[in-house]
């Protein structure tokens, strides 16, 4: 049996299991054997280094309010060792994917749509990167700027997609993610996020069939994130 479909079948059945770091490694596997991957496989991808960095990714939060909450000397260097050693696994899957990622844009750049998918993916992890990072290392600043810098060549090739195309509108919502919680810019966030959903709802009859879900799902998100930032904006300035 050809190993590159016994390793797609692998980590089929590790998303089934929910056992994500087997899924991680198996598709790995398939990205280093050199070949353009396919729809399926990318999101096979996708969804391995996503649930792997998501649970470290939480843990780390939670290490983070243990050491606020501690009552002691010994509570706060046990969750400061933990959440040092979240850290640097975390840190190792970010780099790990990355790595992958750019071998995947290598067989991406006549094509939109991956192009728009891999670059979005890079700002992700480079924003992972930076959310553990020291705010005040050199390293974070450097992190931030690589984070956009991949959401902005997303974006430029995403204006190829149609304005429903999930692809494009989950670019939208990570990268107004990225600014209102990375570079603490609300505006921005806000307009980011109203244009991709104004201009998705105002095509929505023209969305296909295969992608309807999966655009109103994001939309659905995008217009979340709007009601809470908006939400925000009027705590601050006191109103209801």
């Amino acid at each position: 049996m050809e190993e590159r479909a016994v390793k797609v079948q692998w980590a089929r059945y590790s998303e089934q299991a929910e056992r994500y770091d087997d899924m991680k490694d198996a598709m790995k596997s398939v990205v280093q054997a050199g070949e353009p991957l396919s729809s399926e496989e990318r999101n096979l991808l996708s969804v391995a280094y996503k649930n792997v960095c998501g649970a470290r990714r939480s843990a780390w939060r939670v290490a983070n309010t243990l050491k606020r909450s501690a009552t002691s000397e010994l509570q706060r260097k046990v969750a400061d060792d933990m959440r040092v050693k979240i850290e640097n696994e975390l840190e190792k899957i970010c780099d790990e994917v990355l790595d992958l990622i750019r071998q995947c844009l290598e067989h991406s750049q006549d094509d939109n749509e991956l192009r728009t998918f891999f670059n979005k993916m890079q700002g992700d992890y480079y924003r992972y990167r930076v959310e553990v990072a020291d705010s005040n290392d050199e390293i974070h600043k450097t992190l931030v700027q690589k984070a956009k810098d991949a959401y902005e060549k997303a974006m430029e090739a995403a204006k190829e997609l149609a304005t429903t195309h999930p692809v494009r509108l989950g670019l939208a919502l990570n990268f107004s993610v990225f600014y209102f919680e990375i570079e603490d810019n609300k505006t921005e966030a806000c307009q980011m996020a109203k244009t991709a959903f104004d201009e998705a709802i105002a095509d929505i009859d023209h969305v296909s069939e295969d992608t309807y879900k999966d655009s109103t799902l994001i939309m659905q998100l995008l217009r979340d994130n709007l009601a809470l930032w908006s939400a925000d904006d009027e705590a601050e300035d006191g109103t209801e």
